[in-house]
């Protein structure tokens, strides 16, 4: 089994995949062809390896859309998503003739009733096995899951969309069939005064009552120790624009990182790349350490595991040359990825030193409202005046520029139309005004001041002076968790048991028996869903409290994840039709 999928909902998700599709193909000794759309294809690569597929007798991957040879003597796989054109295209490889001996045929979702009779009608003597497995999310982490549909943010917030009402009823679907591969049947909450999260908390909740009732074991399945809360964008639009010190979050924003793939060049010069996945434990290790911590730690270690080779009595013996041999594979994977975050470490170094480290102070005093000895900000232009002053690229002077009008909860038209100027971005003004399509105040009279949510202490906490900020939803995961959010600011749409204590208070008393094939925690789970994407500190978040707690585990998801720089970006074209681009000039002075 690929070394991915020993992480968290990757190794849930392949398991189920084994239980279903595998087992199903198991019974037949013969090698098949499996047929994926783009969807599953990333499904799929997410959770496993090739490895993994040809040792379960799957021989060739192939893209559903492709046109293919027929091979008749191999049966083959279809796992698809419910869609007219995937459907189309598996009718298209039977009509007029076969491409193949026989289609066990597996859906990611529910499929309607007019697709499967158009499968029926031309396919139905090729159809061996059809079934709907209940999985259209991607398990993007051991503790993260995105419905991979950045498009859902301009559907739900552009007020030019003529989707929205579709495309929350989809990411409801998507949301069940993260709950079944769970096995989890969730008490639903949502913030308060936020349409979206509430359309989606009835959608959710409609759709799960359905699902258990239809349910193949025949048995009306009852609430679980679970909670899902759902939360739209605007409840923190500061994190995801703040520039993060942590490993992750801070590469995914100044290094120019593409699905999840990192470009550098090696010492020779020569164009490399690599994938920061779970894959790479290294990545697993330092992703959520500061960057100060992480520059002191990769020399370090690419010292001991150098000196660790070395001989200690400077004999070669056979036995010696024997067990290095053996070691060689290992080491030189932990050399690679050694040399790879050396790079990525110092590339974002690099950007630090040149103009981030100057932007972070006035961001965290702005952000958080104090500065470092804990003084409160009285004045938050004159934190503003020296970034706007400062050499700094149009992109950076709107991302504190924000973080000043949201500190405020908005400001005058005046004052914004000064601040528009002076960063000049005129004729680019929606990365500003489009924000409060999400129902975030940009401009307020100064007769109306929006109430800010209260915050949870954190003076006591040990921080690094540029990284004093903490994403919101780590309050809510610690409250909710200690059983302690407010029923009028997170509303039941449906109750857990009465026993919810997410805390684990009762389960910690108890004895469980652990085994090494199921590592499911035995306290309670929480699942929280951002609606218009999360960020990488607010991922963070999620490990951070279940480490903190570890009777309960924390998963949290979205449509996407965002860096400041797609957002912003996402946010200037709510104004445009749909089918209207524009991008930001993003790190022009970086």
């Amino acid at each position: 089994m690929a070394a991915a999928s020993d992480h968290g909902l990757k190794r849930i998700v392949w398991q189920r995949i084994k239980e279903t599709i595998i087992a199903d193909c198991r019974k037949s000794e013969v090698w098949k062809i499996l047929i994926l759309d783009p969807f599953t294809t990333k499904l799929l690569s997410s959770c496993c390896k090739m490895s993994d597929l040809m040792a379960e007798k799957i021989t060739i991957v192939e893209d559903l859309y492709r046109i293919r040879e027929p091979v008749l003597e191999m049966k083959a796989i279809y796992f698809m998503s419910p869609t007219t054109k995937c459907v189309e295209a598996f009718i298209a490889d039977f009509k007029p003739k076969p491409k193949y001996k026989a289609a066990y045929v597996y859906f990611t979702d529910y499929c309607p009733d007019e697709l499967f009779n158009n499968m029926k009608l031309y396919c139905a003597k090729y159809i061996r096995v059809c079934k709907e497995i209940n999985m259209s999310f991607i398990p993007q982490e051991a503790q993260v899951f995105t419905c991979d549909s950045p498009v859902a943010f301009h559907s739900i917030y552009s007020p030019n969309s003529q989707d929205k009402k579709k495309t929350l009823e989809t990411l409801a679907n998507q949301l069940v069939t993260l709950c079944a591969t769970l096995d989890e049947y969730p008490g639903i909450r949502y913030k308060n005064n936020m349409e979206n999260a509430k359309t989606l908390a009835e959608l959710v909740d409609n759709k799960l009552a359905r699902h258990y009732e239809l349910d193949d074991s025949g048995k009306k399945k009852g609430k679980t120790q679970a909670q899902l809360l759902i939360v739209e964008r605007a409840f923190d639009p500061v994190s995801p624009i703040l520039h993060e010190l942590t490993y992750q979050a801070m590469a995914y924003d100044l290094i120019d990182i593409q699905n999840d793939t990192y470009k550098y060049k090696s010492k020779d010069g020569s164009e490399k790349q690599a994938q920061l996945t779970e894959d790479d434990m290294l990545w697993v290790r330092l992703r959520h350490k500061h960057i100060a911590e992480v520059s002191e730690q990769i020399p370090k270690m690419v010292k001991e595991i150098s000196a660790s080779k070395k001989q200690p009595d400077g004999k070669i013996t056979i036995s010696n040359l024997a067990q290095m041999m053996k070691k060689m594979p290992s080491f030189r994977k932990q050399m690679t990825e050694q040399t790879i975050h050396l790079q990525l470490a110092e590339d974002c170094m690099q950007h630090f030193s040149n103009n981030v480290e100057k932007l972070c102070k006035a961001e965290q005093d702005l952000a958080v409202g104090s500065d470092v000895d804990g003084l409160k900000v009285k004045d938050s232009m004159r934190t503003l005046l020296p970034v706007l002053l400062y050499q700094y690229s149009t992109h950076e002077k709107v991302r504190a520029v924000l973080l000043y009008i949201f500190s405020l909860n908005g400001t005058t038209d005046e004052n914004l139309n000064k601040l528009i100027q002076h960063v000049k971005i005129e004729n680019e003004r929606e990365f500003i005004l489009n924000w409060k399509e999400l129902g975030v105040p940009i401009i307020t009279t100064p007769s109306i001041f929006p109430r800010k949510t209260a915050r949870r202490d954190r003076s006591q906490e040990q921080t690094y002076n540029l990284s004093r900020w903490t994403p919101v939803i780590k309050d809510v995961m610690e409250d909710a968790v200690e059983n302690k959010l407010d029923t009028r600011e997170w509303p039941h749409q449906s109750e857990s048991p009465a026993a919810w204590n997410g805390s684990g208070a009762v389960s910690a008393r108890q004895k469980h028996k652990t085994s090494s094939q199921d590592e499911r925690r035995s306290g309670s789970r929480l699942i929280i869903f951002v609606i218009g994407g999360i960020s990488y500190s607010e991922m963070r978040s999620a490990y951070e409290v279940t480490q903190a707690v570890k009777s309960c585990e924390v998963i949290i998801g979205s449509s996407h994840i965002l860096t400041p720089t797609r957002l912003l970006n996402d946010i200037k074209v709510l104004s445009k039709g749909p089918v209207e681009t524009f991008t930001i000039e993003e790190r022009s002075n970086a």
